[in-house]
């Protein structure tokens, strides 16, 4: 069998994993939150059914509060973290997974600009570009990363825009959940596609993607 070339972004269960990038609660404010929860819950119960591996991570969960119940993340242990990045806190986990090809990145900001103020750090600002950082440092180790674009965001459409291009030209692929999780599947005959039809049947909840795409913004020309 010829091999798959790297370039076409396909996605396939032994060789993925799902990032879930902190959705706390201090973030409900942020753009179309309880869409993009839903998407990524909805990507966690796939994932579980297939036997996809799944990280979770929290930025300073002292000061943004736990990752929310509704994600449905119970029983995984999340990660936390001050890097602007998820990979150093689960680089071993990509270390010990050498058939890793594609990792598939869900949550927010997806830029992303949260302004955070650290204790013991009088009036410094950092810019948190959790999800953006994420997918340039895998790409860099030569990952392919497939932003859930349904399932990202940020706290402004704009911000979410250039994000998301940004990410495109340095390589990532775009994609909605619906077209991932079919990718992952593969086959009407999978023992567990019924299952994930069932998932896949209730309507993606409406997160503002077609006022991105609107007009063919040159950003994704």
């Amino acid at each position: 069998m010829a091999a798959v070339r790297p370039g076409l972004g396909r996605v396939v269960p032994g060789s993925s994993i799902l990032f879930l990038c902190d959705m706390q609660e201090k973030f409900r404010h942020t753009l179309y939150f309880p869409q993009i929860v839903s998407v990524a819950a909805r990507m966690l119960k796939v994932a579980r059914l297939l036997d996809v591996p799944v990280v979770l991570t929290e930025q300073y969960p002292q000061g943004l509060g736990p990752t929310v119940p509704e994600l449905g993340a119970k029983g995984l242990q999340p990660r936390p973290k001050t890097c602007f990045s998820m990979v150093p806190v689960v680089q071993h986990e990509l270390d010990a997974r050498p058939q890793l090809r594609s990792v598939l990145l869900c949550g927010l900001e997806t830029q992303a600009s949260r302004t955070l103020v650290l204790p013991g750090v009088a009036g410094l600002a950092l810019t948190s570009f959790c999800a953006q950082h994420t997918a340039l440092d895998l790409l860099d180790q030569g990952l392919q990363v497939h932003v859930v674009v349904d399932a990202c965001t940020s706290r402004s459409q704009v911000d979410r825009l250039v994000a998301l291009s940004r990410m495109r030209q340095s390589g990532a692929f775009l994609s909605t959940s619906e077209g991932l999780i079919l990718q992952l599947v593969g086959d009407a005959a999978h023992p567990q596609f019924k299952e994930i039809q069932k998932i896949i049947k209730e309507p993606t909840p409406d997160s503002g993607l077609l006022g991105l795409f609107h007009g063919q913004n040159p950003l994704f020309r």
